[in-house]
């Protein structure tokens, strides 16, 4: 049975709980990182060095990298559909994975671990509104591309929504000011209406 590695509430952990959710996957998770420890182990560090969630064991497999782990469960239980066939369509796919992990997680990363994870006396008000107005620009890029696209690759769920949806919730429920993205809205819109998107990732930020 895949066994995977991480808690709950870890945005790169609800990405393969989404992915297991929409494919049907039967699993076992075991608590790991933040307040359950785990990840300093000898036995954890073994299968993954960096000491960091998620990770899993497929058959033998042992698979780190969120956003590897979900392109490689795609492309094993769901070619054609989260895994697009169509080489073209694929790429754009990858492309969004790859851009949510390098330009919009690093945007908003300071505003989601300073109003979530840090006490008010400690937060940095200059850090915190910078972040808020990197994140609103980024997403003006993605806005711009769901004018010609009701997903992120196509018309169809893919694994580049299942990448950026987990961060796209984050920065929905923050209690922060949020430009009008129209197009962004419509696209959340969809993943909410998601059982699996609702269950794994629509979580209190914690």
């Amino acid at each position: 049975m895949l066994t995977i590695w991480g808690r709950s509430n870890s945005l790169n952990v609800q990405k393969v709980l989404w992915c297991c959710e929409e494919l049907s996957l039967g699993y076992k998770r075991i608590d790991a990182g933040g307040p359950f420890g785990v990840v300093n182990t000898p036995r954890y560090l073994n299968l993954n060095p960096n000491g960091l969630v998620p990770t899993i064991e497929d058959d033998g497999l042992v698979l780190w990298e969120s956003n590897v782990i979900v392109r490689y469960l795609a492309a094993k239980h769901a070619a054609g559909s989260l895994w697009p066939e169509d080489l073209r369509v694929r790429a754009e796919a990858d492309r969004w994975m790859d851009w949510s992990n390098t330009t919009f997680w690093p945007a908003l990363r300071i505003l989601f671990l300073g109003l979530v994870r840090t006490a008010p006396e400690k937060r940095d008000p200059q850090a915190l509104e910078q972040s808020r107005l990197k994140t609103a620009e980024v997403l003006r890029i993605v806005d711009a591309h769901l004018a010609t696209h009701e997903y992120l690759a196509g018309s169809a769920l893919t694994m580049g929504d299942i990448a950026l949806g987990c961060g796209a919730w984050r920065w929905m429920a923050l209690p922060i000011e949020r430009p009008p993205l129209s197009n962004v809205q419509r696209w959340f819109d969809l993943l909410a209406q998601r059982t699996a998107y609702r269950k794994f990732v629509m979580l209190p930020l914690s």
